[in-house]
């Protein structure tokens, strides 16, 4: 599994809120023409926002990164801010996910 990693410095987290509305909004309108398989965004107490994007292929991932200028455009507009960012393969990758191990069984007939 191949991930981009965005973390942008906002001034304060007021300001990273709303970038991260705009952000969630743009990347989940874009989540089948990417074809992401795992996406997190995280606000921190500070005015940090941080990205993760996984992919299953690298086409996949070098797609979105060329899109990211575009992504990120309407924010750059809006907000001053510091921005790095960096690709890599996932190494550990893990979700809980809540399930029922119960199966119900009804003897109505």
């Amino acid at each position: 599994m191949f991930s981009t990693q965005l973390q942008l410095k906002f001034t304060s987290i007021s300001e990273a809120k709303i970038a991260a509305q705009s952000l969630c909004e743009v990347l989940r309108s874009r989540i089948s023409a990417f074809n992401l398989q795992g996406l997190q965004v995280t606000v921190g107490k500070d005015g940090d926002l941080a990205v993760n994007v996984r992919f299953d292929d690298i086409d996949s991932m070098v797609n979105f990164e060329k899109d990211l200028p575009t992504i990120l455009e309407d924010i750059k507009r809006a907000f001053v801010f510091k921005s790095s960012r960096f690709s890599g393969v996932c190494v550990l990758s893990f979700e809980r996910e809540a399930m029922s191990t119960s199966v119900n069984i009804s003897a109505d007939t």
